[in-house]
This record gives structure tokens, sequence and C-alpha cells, in this order.
């Protein structure tokens, strides 16, 4: 087959001149910015939807060096260098232009380009897309990410990258050792909630900015550190690198005199006070979660401290409270496995040596902290709710036990004194559950002592005294513990169905004071004036038609001391401690208890 005949060479270069035309004409009323350039990285040509982008004219444009319009240290050197040597077809990259009036012009750039006969690079071709419109959009949706829409600063998000930052390993800074250290003072307003409810939100909304402006003109900028909302009144000062406590206690002591000026808000002068928590440690050995933790722990320390107060992050109160988490959290768990114990403690006569009852004392037979008292558990439970069905296992076993005795011993009588926590009586119908629990084990309700806390029973009227009333018609003992410690209204008094009062502790504390022997009227001041007290004490309740019982004995002068006060009862280590239901079940056989001697040594718990 013979060769297609080549077209005339007039009608070639017609055809070349017609191509050339057309992208000339592409090139200039093109939408988007067009760019030759040379092999210099001069500018060979450029078209109008360039020159616009940079708010110059395409004569101005040709013979100028491309790094006058576009940064050098934006261009992908790599990338190109591929490019040139064939390896890719064309290079997309995202550059920010040099516009004439210095303002940011982003754009997407495609590069690709144009070989002569021998594969060479001849010229570039750039195209530009203006993006500014979408470049801004996503950094105004990056800094709403980032920022707290009402105070405008940074929020959690944006602290926890900071923190995340200030916490990885880096080089130490210049001048010091040790390692790198970092540190967070975290306050919570004092009584905001209390200022939305009476002024509303928007007068809250207003005094949480006035807050932030007046934290971030102090702390943030020039020394690197950041100041963050992390949400409700809950602010955060981050300090990377820092030098020591002493620097964050001094911020956090700042902080408190920052917010001691009254802030005037929509016609209101409103005074707020803070609470700051404070953390300070080397950066090794630490996480960010660890330290926002810690920071908010010892937060929760500055407000139950009083409030209006810094408190420094102390290792040994950390523990004490993860293990107060770990006990609260476990206590359900340990009710359903059974950790749980009673052992009980003598009621004696101090008149005749008689046991007339015992008290019902709770302990916690804790796999890996050991038996632990009430005093450790006991107010978690009443935290957490847990005392409800802990309270009704102790009543339960309790009464069972005193089943047990009247069984063995008809004629002694011996009644159980079990602890009632307030939060049994609010939360769950205790009366039932009394009820309940005496027919189940068929208990004569006469054998069954409640002991509440002064506090509780002494309260405002209502609920608590019509369930005591109801108790008390059921026949069930009320005794009033700790009495003394509380708020009392002896008039009051006269008018609840109290059987018992139990005298605290403290007022024993003079009974333990001997006279030098030979001597009674060498008695002290504080010990003559605790005899008065209880003494005045006992008469009152034996008006009223009260028994009168004291705690903590120990010793034999001690005892005989709280008789002549007309004292009916007694317990403490002087009797018998804590032990056993068979303790209870010996000394009931045997009649009376048996004492040490007046010369033996007081025991001590």
């Amino acid at each position: 087959m013979p060769p297609p005949e080549l077209p005339a060479t007039d009608e070639l270069l017609a055809a070349l001149r017609a191509s050339e035309s057309r992208f000339r004409a592409a090139f200039a009323d093109a939408g988007i910015g067009m760019v030759l350039v040379d092999t210099e990285d001069l500018v060979i040509e450029a078209n109008p939807a360039f020159a616009a982008m940079l708010g110059r004219e395409v004569a101005e444009l040709v013979g100028m060096h491309i790094h006058e319009i576009i940064d050098p240290e934006d261009t992908p050197r790599r990338l190109y260098r591929e490019l040139v040597a064939g390896r890719r077809d064309r290079l997309r990259v995202e550059k920010q232009l040099k516009h004439r009036e210095g303002r940011e012009v982003w754009s997407s750039v495609t590069i690709s380009l144009v070989r002569d006969a021998e594969g060479q690079p001849f010229y570039t071709l750039a195209m530009f897309e203006d993006v500014t419109e979408r470049r801004r959009l996503g950094d105004r949706l990056a800094y709403q990410a980032l920022h707290d829409p009402l105070t405008r600063l940074p929020n959690r998000t944006y602290f926890f990258e900071r923190l995340n930052a200030a916490c990885l390993p880096g080089p130490q800074p210049a001048g010091e050792s040790g390692g790198r250290r970092v540190g967070v003072c975290y306050l919570d307003l004092d009584g905001f909630a209390a200022i939305n409810d009476t002024l509303g939100h928007h007068i809250g909304d207003q005094l949480l900015t006035a807050v932030a402006a007046r934290l971030e003109r102090r702390f943030a900028g020039g020394e690197g550190w950041l100041v963050a909302r992390l949400g409700g009144d809950e602010f955060a000062v981050l300090v990377a690198d820092s030098e020591g406590s002493e620097q964050l206690t001094t911020l956090a002591a700042q902080v408190l005199t920052l917010l001691e000026r009254p802030f005037e808000v929509a016609g209101h002068r409103l005074a707020v006070t803070a609470s700051v928590g404070v953390v300070e440690r080397p950066v090794q050995g630490t996480s960010p979660t660890d330290l926002v933790k810690d920071a908010d722990a010892t937060l929760y320390w500055s407000k139950s401290d009083g409030r209006a107060r810094w408190t420094l992050y102390d290792r040994d109160r950390g523990a004490h409270q993860l293990t107060r988490r770990l006990l609260s959290t476990a206590l359900r768990p340990a009710l359903e496995r059974g950790e749980f114990t009673v052992e009980y403690q003598p009621l004696v006569g101090l008149a005749d040596g008689t046991v007339h009852g015992a008290e019902a004392l709770v302990r916690w037979r804790h796999p890996r902290f050991g038996t632990l008292s009430p005093d450790r558990f006991i107010p978690l439970a009443e935290e957490s709710g847990a005392i409800v069905p802990l309270g009704k296992w102790v009543l339960e076993e309790s009464c069972k036990q005193a089943r047990g005795w009247l069984a063995e011993f008809p004629d002694t009588e011996a009644f159980v004194s079990v602890n009632l926590a307030a939060r049994q009586i609010w939360d769950s119908d205790v009366v039932a559950d009394v009820a309940q629990v005496l027919e189940r084990t068929g208990l004569p309700a006469r054998l069954l002592q409640l002991e509440l806390t002064e506090s509780a029973v002494l309260g405002p009227g209502g609920r608590p005294l019509q369930a005591l009333q109801a108790l008390a018609d059921m026949g069930v003992r009320i005794a009033i513990d700790d009495f003394g410690t509380g708020y009392s209204n002896l008039a009051y008094l006269s008018r609840l169905p109290v059987h018992a009062l139990k005298l605290d502790g403290t007022f024993i504390e003079g009974f333990r004071d001997p006279a030098p022997v030979g001597r009674p009227d060498l008695r002290s001041r504080r010990s003559e004036a605790d005899e008065q007290i209880v003494g005045a004490m006992v008469r009152l309740a034996h008006d009223l038609g009260l028994t009168v019982t004291a705690e903590g004995i120990e010793n034999a002068a001690q005892a005989e001391r709280l008789r002549l006060t007309g004292c009916d009862t007694a317990q403490g280590w002087y009797f018998a401690r804590p032990g056993a239901a068979t303790l209870v079940a010996a000394i009931l056989r045997e009649g009376r208890i048996r004492t040490p001697g007046p010369d033996q040594p007081a025991l001590r718990p």
C-alpha cells in the first residue's frame, strides 16, 4: 500500500496557525489562571484570569521571576524533579500567591511540562484555580472545632492537643536539667449555678465571657501559656516547660487575685471566687490522662476544703482518694460476695455488771486491704447509696443473732443495737423493712434497738420523725448515737420517740484523766467540767424517762466515775472488745462480765 499523501506545506502551516490561534483564544479566555514559564523560571506569558488573581496587569507579569509570585519555600522540589524526569505527567499542589495588595490568595495549581523534539523541558504550563474562599471556610471550620463559641478561648479539644504535645518527650530547654516539666491550673467558679438560677443564663454567659477575657489578657500569649475553657464554668491554664510547682502555685494565687475584683455585667455587680487545682510534674512518667485526672481531683479538694483557694496535688492524698473510689465501687459487689461480717460489743450495766445487750458493728473483710472498720466504708456507702442494701443485711444478721441469744438465754432478754443511717430513712421504707425482718427472724420488737445520729434525729420534722414514731409504736427501741455533737434542741427532745441516749466519746475524755493517788481533789479542770456536763445530761435524760449509755470506757476508775454520775450502761475495751456473737453468748452464760482489776493499765484501741 502506498504511503498516505502529506498535506501541502501551506496547508500544514495554516493548520498550525489555526491550532495556535485556538490555543491562544483558550489561554486568554480561560476562567482559570494560566501561565507559561521558561526553563529559567521567568514568565513567558500569563492570561488575564491569572493577572486578576494577583491584582496585576498581564504585561507586567511577562518576564517576572516566578518566585516573585509564588513563595519558593512552598515549591515541592522532590515532586518537581519527578515531573522533569518523566516519572509523573503532572503535579498538583496548593500554594499561596503574592497579591499586589499583600492579601492572602490561595490557589490549587496544576503543573505540566511542554517538551521539545528531543524530549527536554521547553517550558512549564501552570494552571491556577482560586481556592481562597474554600480555604477560609476550612480555616473557619477548624477554628470553630478548636475554640469555644462563647468566650473565643481554645476549647477542650485544643487544650488536649496542646497538652499531648507538651507531654511528648523532647529536648530539654537550654540551661535546665532534670527533664522537661508540665503544669496545669484547673479552675472552677464557685457558686456559678446560683447566678444562672437567679439572674438567668444570659447573665451567666456574659460573666463567663468577662472571666475569660481577664484570664486571657493576663496569662495567654507571651509566655507560651494556653488559657482554655473546658466547659461550663471550668477553665484551665496550661504551662508547657514549667519551671516547677512554685511557678504554678504562684500562677494559681494570681488567678484568685485576678477574679477578686467584681465584674460589671448588664447592670449587675457580681463578685465571684474560684477554686483552683494545681498539678505540676516532670513530663517523663506522666500522661495527659493522668495529669487531667489528678487536676480534677485537686480541684475537688479545693472545693471540699472551703472554696476560694488553690490546692496543690498531693500524691498521698491522691492515693487515699483512689482507695476511696476503689472501695466505693466495690461495696455492692462485696455484699453480694459475702465479704461483710458483724461483730458485737456488749452493753454493760454499770450498777451490776450484767450485759443488757450488744451493739452490732459491721466489718468488711476486704481481700486486698484486710479487715476494714465501719469508719473506712460507711461514709462511702452513704454517699453512694449502698448503705441501704448493706443496712438491710446488717439488720437481718443482727436480728437473727439476737433471736439466737433469746432462744439460748430466755431470761436475759438481751437486745441488739443496730446503727441506722439517715439515708436509710429517706431512700427506703425502713418501717416496712424492720417489720419484715422481725417477722422473718421471730425477734420481739422490744429486743431491737436502732441507733441514729443526733443530726439525723433532731433535724426538721417530716418523714424521719414519722418513721421513728412508727418504729417506736411497733415496740422498737430508739437511741440517739453520739449525743452532744449536733445542734440539740432539748425541748424538741422531749417530743421525740426516743428511749436512750449514747453520749459521744468526747464527753468521756475528761474521765480518762485520773487524779493523783490519794488526792482526788487534784483532778484537772477539764475532768471536773466533763463530769458536771455528763451529770447534767444524765439527770436531764432520766427526767425525760431515757436511759444513758457511755462509749469508749477504758479502765475501772473511769467506769466507776461514770456510775456515780448515774450513767446506766457503758461499752468499751475495758469490758470487751467487739467480737463474734459467741463472745456475747459466753458472757450471758456466765451471768455477768468479768472486768480487769482496778490496778490494770487502761486498754486502748
